[in-house]
C-alpha cells in the first residue's frame, strides 16, 4: 500500500515539474522575440558636416545617418571614424578633427556598416 502512495506521489512531482517547464519554456520565448536585436530601420547613408581645421588646430565633425524610413540620426558617438591619411589628419573616435599638416585627406565615419566620406583639403 505504501508503494502506490510514493508512486502517486512521484507522478503528482512529474505532473507539477513537467508544467512548470513548459510555463518557463513560453516565457523564455515570448521575452527573446520581444527582444529583438535588430535595428528598427537600416541605413540609407551617411552624411559627414564641419569645417576643415586650419593645421595644427581641431574641429568637431558629425555624422548623420538617414535611415531607410526616412529618420534621422545624429550617430556621431556611436559611429567608427577613420582618416585615410594620418600625416595629413588625425579624427578622434569622437569625430574631433586634428589637423597635421597640409594636403587631402578623407574622414570616413561608419555606422552598421554604412560609410560615408567627406574630402578635407588642408591649406598650409
Amino acid at each position: 500500500m505504501r508503494g502506490r502512495g510514493v508512486a502517486r506521489e512521484v507522478m503528482m512531482i512529474a505532473r507539477y515539474l513537467g508544467t512548470a517547464a513548459v510555463i518557463l519554456g513560453l516565457a523564455v520565448s515570448s521575452l527573446a522575440c520581444s527582444k529583438s536585436n535588430t535595428s528598427p530601420s537600416t541605413v540609407s547613408s551617411i552624411a559627414i558636416t564641419g569645417t576643415t581645421p586650419a593645421v595644427g588646430a581641431s574641429s568637431q565633425f558629425t555624422a548623420t545617418a538617414t535611415m531607410a524610413d526616412g529618420t534621422i540620426q545624429d550617430v556621431t558617438s556611436t559611429a567608427t571614424w577613420q582618416s585615410s591619411n594620418t600625416s595629413d589628419a588625425t579624427v578622434s573616435a569622437t569625430g574631433v578633427v586634428t589637423s597635421v599638416s597640409a594636403g587631402t585627406v578623407q574622414i570616413q565615419a561608419t555606422y552598421l556598416t554604412v560609410t560615408g566620406t567627406d574630402s578635407l583639403t588642408i591649406g598650409s
